[in-house]
């Protein structure tokens, strides 16, 4: 998800700087301590994700919020409690009361992600039999097809794909790097070093995931949403 963060406090700013650097499944691309400028930015580049401040000087984070042209997912941040209510009559991902801490961030985020993720396929995103993949390996280009893939083993700076029906690819890239490129809608990170197919899923017993003959662990920081995509 790309993301910009809007608070007329800088210290308050690099904390969300410092935390999105943190996690992969976010790419924090502006900061803004002026809601003029955030306006004008928002007019001409796409954004899935704000991080918005309530209590600003000139103009809160609520008015603002309802007065864009493009009104992406929104993580509120304050130190006022009082604003909680409002906040989610806009259907805000969620409402960070500061000082938060990492752990209350990330869960924030994994909730955006969870939604984000839910809207792309709803518009009709594409569907995994119908994506292919190439990446470069031996100085040729390897063709997979989304379809094929069983999860995802992240390896330090290299990833190892495992296939259905054939052997392993092993490929120096990101786990960031390579779920941008998957159809949103049948990929999730489930664990640092895991990407699962959900429609390969056989079965899950307590915190491990099966996968043919593979059990691949379910994160602690990624159980609730992981959970939350079985709960109807």
């Amino acid at each position: 998800m790309k993301a910009i963060a809007l608070d007329d406090e800088r210290p308050a700013l690099d904390v969300i700087d410092a935390f999105c650097r943190r996690i992969d499944s976010v790419e924090l691309v502006q900061l803004f301590t002026r809601t003029g400028e955030t306006r004008l930015y928002l007019e001409t580049h796409p954004v899935d994700l704000l991080f918005l401040d309530i209590n600003m000087p000139r103009e809160s984070g609520l008015a603002f919020y309802k007065t864009i042209s493009q009104q992406p997912l929104v993580i509120f941040t304050t130190a006022y409690s009082e604003f909680a209510a409002e906040s989610y009559e806009i259907e805000a991902v969620d409402y960070l009361l500061k000082p938060y801490t990492f752990e209350r961030f990330e869960k924030a985020v994994q909730r955006a992600q969870i939604r984000w993720r839910s809207q792309r396929q709803t518009d009709g995103g594409d569907g995994a039999d119908q994506v292919n993949l190439y990446f470069r390996v031996d100085h040729g280009l390897v063709k997979i097809t989304a379809a094929d893939i069983l999860f995802i083993e992240g390896l330090d700076n290299y990833l190892k794909i495992h296939l259905s029906g054939r052997q392993p690819l092993v490929l120096r890239l990101t786990l960031k790097a390579i779920l941008d490129q998957l159809p949103a809608k049948n990929f999730l990170r489930v664990h640092r070093s895991f990407i699962v197919a959900l429609d390969k899923i056989q079965a899950i017993r307590s915190k491990m995931i099966l996968i043919g003959d593979e059990e691949i662990p379910i994160g602690s920081s990624y159980e609730k949403d992981f959970f939350s995509l079985f709960i109807r």
